[in-house]
C-alpha cells in the first residue's frame, strides 16, 4: 500500500504507475473541519530522510465525499483514508461520515494528532488517550479499523494491546518520529514550528525493531511503514512480523516505486523458492 500524505489521492500518480496494481492506496489525512495546516515552511531534507510539519491541510470530511471520493470509488484497489481528529468525538463523526461510503472498505486512525483537551499532548502517547479514540471511533464505525501508532512512546506494545483491546481490526506503525534541523548561518530551525516528523530510511531499523515487537505482543494483523524504498527492505517487515506494507517517503524519490517493489518481492520469494508472501511473515523469532 501507499502511505497517508505521501500518495494525495491516488489521482496525482495515474501517469505513473497502473493504481489497480498495489494492494491500497491510503489517501492524506482528512478531518471532520477544513484545516489550513503550519505555516510555511513546513518540509525539509535531512540526511537519509526528511523533515515534515505540514499540519493536516485538507478540505474537511464533507469536501472529501461530494468531491474527492466521486473520483477515486471506482480505482480498482483498496481505497483507505486516514482520519484525524483533536478529541474522540471529532474522530467519530469524521469516520461516521466516512463509514457511509460503499467503497471505501477501511479507515486509518492517525492518534499522533494533539489532543486539544489534554494539553496538546497526543492521543497516541498513552494507552488511554489512545483507547479512547478507538473506543469512540468503534462504536460508530463498521468496517475495517486501521489504528496508526506513533513510535514516540516508551512501550508501543502497551499502546497496541489497548487499541486492539477496544476493537481495533489492525495496527500500522510506524507514524514519524519527532525530530528538528536547524540553519546554522540563519541561526533558526528550517520548519516553521521548529520540530517535525522524521520519515525515509533513517527511521527503518527503529520502525522493524518495532513492528516485531507488536506482531509478538497482539493478535490482529500488523502493517509495517517506515523507511521501506526496496523489496529488501519490504521484506525485512515481512519477516519480523508485519503482513503488509506501506510506502511513503520513497514515493516523492519515485512515483513508481510501489509497483517496483511489488515485483521486487515476487522475485525474492521466486528466487528463494517460496510458495507465497505467507512462507516468510514472522520468521524473526
Amino acid at each position: 500500500m501507499t502511505a497517508s500524505g505521501t500518495f494525495g489521492y491516488g489521482l496525482e500518480f495515474a501517469d505513473f504507475m497502473p493504481l489497480d496494481g498495489i494492494g491500497g492506496i491510503i489517501v492524506k489525512g482528512t478531518t471532520l473541519k477544513p484545516r489550513e495546516g503550519n505555516d510555511y515552511p513546513r518540509m525539509a531534507e535531512t540526511a537519509q530522510g526528511m523533515l515534515n510539519c505540514v499540519g493536516l491541510q485538507n478540505k474537511g470530511v464533507d469536501y472529501f465525499c461530494s468531491h474527492i471520493y466521486p473520483q477515486i470509488k471506482d480505482i480498482d484497489t483498496n481505497m483507505i483514508v486516514n482520519v484525524s481528529g483533536s478529541s474522540p468525538e471529532d474522530y467519530a463523526e469524521c469516520a461516521a461520515r466516512i463509514d457511509t461510503l460503499e467503497h471505501i472498505p477501511a479507515i486509518e486512525l492517525n492518534i499522533s494528532c494533539p489532543n486539544v483537551k489534554d494539553g496538546g499532548m497526543a492521543f497516541g502517547v498513552t494507552c488511554a488517550g489512545a483507547a479512547s479514540v478507538v473506543k469512540a471511533v468503534r462504536q460508530r464505525y463498521h468496517k475495517t479499523l486501521i489504528v496508526k501508532l506513533s513510535p514516540n512512546v516508551t512501550d508501543i506494545t502497551e499502546i497496541a494491546r489497548a487499541v486492539e483491546a477496544e476493537g481495533a481490526d489492525a495496527v500500522s506503525l510506524i507514524n514519524t518520529l519527532m525530530g528538528m534541523a536547524i540553519d546554522i548561518e540563519k541561526r533558526k530551525p528550517l520548519l516553521s514550528i521548529r520540530t517535525g516528523g522524521l520519515s525515509g530510511p533513517a527511521v527503518k531499523p527503529v520502525a522493524v525493531r518495532m513492528v516485531w515487537q507488536v506482531a509478538k505482543a497482539v493478535g490482529i494483523p500488523v502493517v509495517g511503514l517506515g523507511g521501506i524504498s526496496s523489496a529488501k527492505d519490504a521484506i525485512e517487515f515481512l519477516m519480523a512480523g508485519a503482513t503488509a506494507i506501506e510506502i511513503g517517503t520513497a514515493n516523492f524519490l519515485d512515483p513508481a516505486i510501489s509497483i517496483k517493489v511489488r515485483d521486487g518481492i515476487d522475485d525474492w520469494l521466486d528466487a528463494h523458492g517460496c510458495q507465497s508472501v505467507e512462507d516468510i511473515i514472522g520468521v524473526i523469532d
